[in-house]
């Protein structure tokens, strides 16, 4: 299946708000050159009478203007454009409120002047991903309850008209099938936003999603629960979406070293999570299972630090299954793990479930994202590596050797190769 097509920067038009003129064409210029269409305010009185003419995929603001705070401000852009990113830039750093506006959802991300050039462009281009993904799901979103109202329709037509009853069952089936196939096509589309931003992303779904099938087959979960674990399963991590790449790789890799703020955004992504699959109706009881797939059985996970059967039992079965499958460790190694954690992170149950499924269940190999530099003798290539122009350099399933990783090197240094490189481990 194809991929998506990524909107280019010029689709999108961005308000900046600041009282600051220096500071102000700054983050013009700066946006100017990435193709974004800016447009600029110096107090929030004239950015609010701007916004009630014209449409915006972002609004970065100050914190500290006359008249109103930036806070306010975005409080008050929240109603007039809901569906815009809305970023707050502030030198005087009030963490308890901003993550409390976070949290309510009055503010998408903060930046802190100074800031770093790279840090506000990977901001920018996350919240009008993020913009983006809210228009396709809005747009899924009506379509479903377009579908809805005709099948309201049909079910109120069929007790009138009992001598239609087989035409109507036919139409009724075809647009439930319809609707299934809406859902399906809101999940893919999450699936790919996830594994187009962080490419190990769906790799990791996948084999979290075969876990928690043959948990629910083991469990004999009812219909609906093993859908709802099933699509939990796919879009676990859907709220890294809105994280540096930089970040995610951190917290990956060496977690331990993440300092104070990075912790407190990466602990936001299970609830960012939650507020991005409500944007589909049929999505939101999978919120609540993604919001808690992080929590811990002991109390002492995150975001909400609920405990044994405060966290909810779909939420418990996908821990289980996202510990394993996103372990750096050994397969040998990461089962030792979850055997070790269960009553503090996992529920025993859970763990129960998982070992007495884990011998069956074929998993994907698990892959993750090297650089160049990385590349060793004996690596396997998840993905197929490609030069600019779409030549074929090296296909997936190829072994690396000395002999092609020096040929790579090679062709990098004349035309460097951007795309991500992905290994199985």
């Amino acid at each position: 299946m194809p991929e998506p097509a990524v909107s280019p920067a010029a689709n999108y038009r961005i308000l900046v708000v600041d009282d600051e003129e220096i500071v102000l064409v700054a983050l013009r210029d700066t946006l100017r050159r990435e193709g974004y269409q800016v447009v600029t305010a110096t107090n929030a009185m004239d950015g609010l009478a701007i916004l009630q003419r014209e449409k915006f995929a972002a609004i970065l603001t100050d914190q500290m203007m006359p008249m109103l705070t930036g806070l306010e401000f975005l409080a008050q852009v929240k109603q007039i454009q809901p569906d815009a990113t809305r970023i707050l830039i502030t030198a005087v750093l009030n963490l308890t409120t901003v993550i409390d506006a976070i949290n309510k959802g009055e503010i998408y991300r903060f930046i802190v002047k100074p800031w770093l050039r790279e840090e506000l462009l990977a901001t920018l281009r996350n919240a009008v991903q993020r913009y983006d993904l809210i228009c396709r799901n809005a747009a899924l979103q009506a379509t479903t309850l377009a579908m809805n109202e005709q099948l309201r329709q049909l079910n109120q037509s069929l007790a009138q008209q009992m001598a239609r009853v087989a035409e109507q069952n036919t139409q009724l089936a075809t647009l439930n099938q319809a609707l299934d196939a809406n859902l399906q096509r809101s999940v893919e589309l999450c699936l790919r936003t996830m594994q187009t931003f962080y490419p190990t992303l769906g790799n990791q779904a996948r084999r979290v999603q075969q876990l928690c099938l043959a948990m629910a087959d083991e469990l004999r979960l009812p219909s609906n629960d093993r859908k709802v674990l099933e699509i939990s399963a796919w879009l676990h991590d859907i709220g890294l979406v809105g994280i540096p790449r930089s970040l995610i790789k951190k917290w990956e890799q060496n977690p331990g070293t993440l300092n104070d703020n990075e912790r407190i955004v990466v602990e936001q992504h299970p609830v960012l999570g939650e507020e991005l699959a409500a944007f589909v109706h049929h999505l939101k009881p999978v919120g609540p299972i993604i919001r808690g797939h992080h929590e811990r059985f002991d109390g002492q996970g995150y975001p909400d630090r609920l405990a044994a059967d405060n966290i909810p039992w779909l939420a418990r079965l996908l821990a289980v299954a996202v510990g394993y499958a996103a372990s750096p460790l050994h397969s040998e190694e990461a089962l030792e793990a979850v055997k070790h954690a269960s009553g503090s992170l996992y529920d025993p149950d859970a763990v129960r479930a998982f070992l007495r499924v884990l011998p069956r269940t074929v998993l994907p190999h698990r892959e993750r994202e090297v650089m160049l530099t990385e590349l060793r003798p004996g690596m396997v290539l998840a993905k197929g590596i490609y030069t600019a122009s779409g030549m074929l350099l090296l296909p997936d399933g190829e072994r690396l050797s000395e002999l092609n990783i020096d040929k790579l090197r090679n062709h990098n240094r004349i035309n460097p190769i951007t795309q991500s490189l992905i290994v199985t481990a």
